[in-house]
């Protein structure tokens, strides 16, 4: 093998593998909390967004109707979010947040900023946003590859294979938790 694909492969690795090892050490920060990361940037989000009707939250966030759905059942069953139909249009449901999740978000914040000055220990801010303007070009070729081969940027791959069922957005957008 030679060395520039030996290079690709292990830079595919270490993107899967840091988000991986990210995503798990997160929930282990948030679980004595008894939230998991996903209901956190949900939460995280409508804090900024209090009120959103659920179909714009799905979409704000990149995630689908029924699987934001899910993860607000959820919220909603804890107490730390409340649906309520729309004043002029029953059948929208907006999202609100409780006071319960306030106070949640009031104590995560700083577990948030510890968590994150860990695993950026070391690294000059440089580097970072050098990372980040990197890894948003590849996002952004891999949206353009894929569109180029007439698959749906906005759907996985096994659901552009079964014609349909979007579960998870690929858009420009950028989010850090």
């Amino acid at each position: 093998m030679n060395d520039t694909r030996s290079w690709d492969l292990r830079l595919g690795y270490l993107i899967h593998d840091v988000s991986r090892l990210r995503r798990v050490s997160y929930d282990r920060e948030l679980a004595p909390m008894s939230i998991t990361r996903s209901q956190w940037w949900v939460l995280a989000f409508v804090s900024r967004n209090d009120g959103l009707p659920q179909t714009q939250l799905a979409n704000e966030l990149d995630v689908g109707k029924v699987a934001l759905g899910s993860l607000i059942d959820r919220l909603q069953s804890a107490g730390f979010v409340e649906r309520l139909a729309d004043k002029k249009d029953r059948r929208v449901k907006r999202v609100f947040l409780t006071e319960k999740a306030r106070k949640l978000i009031e104590k995560i914040g700083p577990v948030n900023d510890q968590f994150n000055a860990r695993i950026l220990e070391g690294i000059s801010r440089e580097d970072l946003e050098t990372t980040s303007r990197t890894l948003f070009a590849m996002k952004t070729n891999l949206i353009a590859l894929l569109a180029e081969r007439g698959v749906d940027p906005d759907e996985d791959e096994e659901a552009n294979k079964r014609g349909g069922g979007k579960t998870a957005r690929a858009s420009g957008r950028v989010s850090v938790l």
